[in-house]
């Protein structure tokens, strides 16, 4: 079930912020009560700062998180498909975008505070949201320090996997000037299928070996599809044998 901002009315008349209640409105409620109290529709809201002349602010809102499949999904979402949402535009989707960014960084701050990158299971906690419903393919790489600890995530590319020198060489380049000692890679598959295809292992097999030169592990390559993914490391595709 959705979340019903305080003072929306269930009829065919869209309440805007102006027209509820001054106690009921996003924006007094976070002073009142604090952030923990308001829906994800009012905490969007409050960033979105207005709607457009045919839809309120909470109903952009709420529309927004209801296409995107709720938060996950709007968090994964780049910037000109925010940009390219009706009433929203790229001052709003800047804005979405960097509170979703601010929130990702506060998750890496402190050795304590850093997840652990240990197993396939631990890379999809870490990039599912971003990846399984993504409408084109992406390529992001998980940057690892020796005690497993996430340094950085970043979307390399966008575009179909090959092996080209350059796009290999890209994926080290963070490792590189981190120091770090390992990587995990990730992609998706639109189709919604995980299955790793010939091109996936051919580009998998090129990263172990350039990562062997640099002294940089490729702990795993995981492709994801929709509501599944597939460890590379674990059936043996483009990595040697135990």
């Amino acid at each position: 079930m959705s979340e019903s901002p305080p003072g929306a009315a269930v009829t065919g008349h869209q309440a805007r912020v102006a027209e509820m209640p001054a106690t009921d409105r996003p924006r007094e409620r976070l002073e009142r009560l604090g952030p923990q109290a308001l829906t994800s529709a009012e905490l969007l809201a409050i960033l979105l700062r207005t709607g457009t002349a045919e839809e309120g602010v909470l109903q952009l809102a709420s529309r927004l998180l209801r296409d995107h499949g709720g938060l996950r999904g709007l968090a994964g979402a780049d910037l000109p498909t925010l940009a390219r949402t009706r009433g929203v535009r790229i001052a709003k989707a800047s804005t979405i975008a960097a509170a979703f960014e601010l929130g990702r960084r506060l998750a890496l701050e402190g050795d304590d505070l850093r997840p652990l990158i240990e197993g396939p299971k631990d890379i999809a906690r870490q990039l599912r949201g971003k990846l399984e419903l993504l409408p084109q393919e992406e390529l992001h790489v998980l940057v690892v320090d020796t005690k497993h600890r996430l340094l950085g995530s970043s979307m390399v590319y966008r575009g179909s996997i090959n092996s080209a020198p350059g796009r290999v060489g890209e994926i080290f380049r963070e490792a590189v000037r981190r120091n770090a000692w390992a990587v995990a890679v990730a992609h998706n598959h639109p189709s919604g299928d995980p299955a790793p295809s010939v091109n996936d292992v051919e580009f998998t097999r090129d990263l172990v070996e350039a990562g062997a030169l640099l002294d940089i592990e490729v702990l795993d390559h995981v492709v994801f599809g929709r509501g599944a993914h597939v460890s590379m490391r674990e059936r043996r595709l483009g990595f040697d044998e135990p």
